[in-house]
């Protein structure tokens, strides 16, 4: 549970969600990214015929200022080249309940927008049969803030600078418009899927250039005209 104050107004906002839903390699240069940690060599790209969905836990969450914790379980497992990745992303939150919603209907659903970091485990992830779960579950792996912008502020949504700095180094530098679904349409689809509670939060995928966060980094995730959310990382 995180407590944000809401741009323009005097109120603050409890995040609280029932879940959490992340859209993964929904940026082009990301997905190619992707295809090349795992040894694939991509040309010309096949574009995901619809959003790629998985689940992050709320227990992820934390404000900004709180540390990001790599799991003392990696050491444990000894992986030769141990990766926690940061990934710079939009994510809005749930104003009502909603299911089946058309595209045209989106931002009558949606709170506010705010920057969060899809913290990931990369060597349990690829490993784990069951997928992505755990890799990108563990706590602390969730930053969300610094406020929340009601959709009303934020202008065009699908033209947002996003950058990622690791100690003062811009290592992701991305625009929303090159997201392969937009907010509008992934909301829309989701939608179809699941019943989206009031306070749920939808993420909406990240640009190119993730990494790895080593203990004593700081990492901010900047998003245009929302702020910029910083935590420093610990090893647990």
């Amino acid at each position: 549970m995180v407590v944000l104050p809401i741009q323009g107004q005097s109120k603050t906002y409890t995040v609280d969600p029932t879940k959490i839903i992340a859209v993964g390699r929904n940026y082009i240069e990301h997905l190619k990214e992707a295809l090349a940690d795992s040894g694939i060599v991509a040309g010309k790209v096949d574009l995901p015929k619809e959003p790629i969905l998985f689940a992050k836990t709320p227990n992820v969450l934390i404000g900004t200022g709180e540390p990001i914790v790599i799991p003392p379980i990696v050491k444990r497992y000894g992986f030769p080249n141990p990766r926690t990745d940061h990934e710079a992303e939009l994510a809005f939150i749930i104003g009502r309940r909603c299911r089946n919603i058309q595209p045209f209907e989106a931002m009558d659903y949606i709170f506010g927008f705010t920057c969060m970091n899809d913290v990931s485990q990369r060597n349990i992830q690829e490993n784990d049969v069951s997928g992505w779960f755990r890799g990108k579950s563990f706590d602390t792996f969730g930053p969300i803030g610094p406020a929340i912008v009601p959709p009303e502020m934020i202008g065009d949504v699908q033209n947002l600078r996003i950058i990622c700095r690791v100690n003062g180094r811009v290592v992701q530098d991305g625009n929303t418009k090159d997201m392969i679904f937009g907010v509008r349409e992934l909301l829309s689809f989701i939608s179809e899927n699941f019943t989206l509670e009031e306070g749920d939060i939808i993420m909406t995928g990240t640009p190119s250039g993730v990494g790895p966060l080593q203990d004593g980094d700081v990492v901010e995730v900047e998003i245009e005209k929302i702020g910029v959310l910083r935590n420093p990382v610990r090893q647990g």
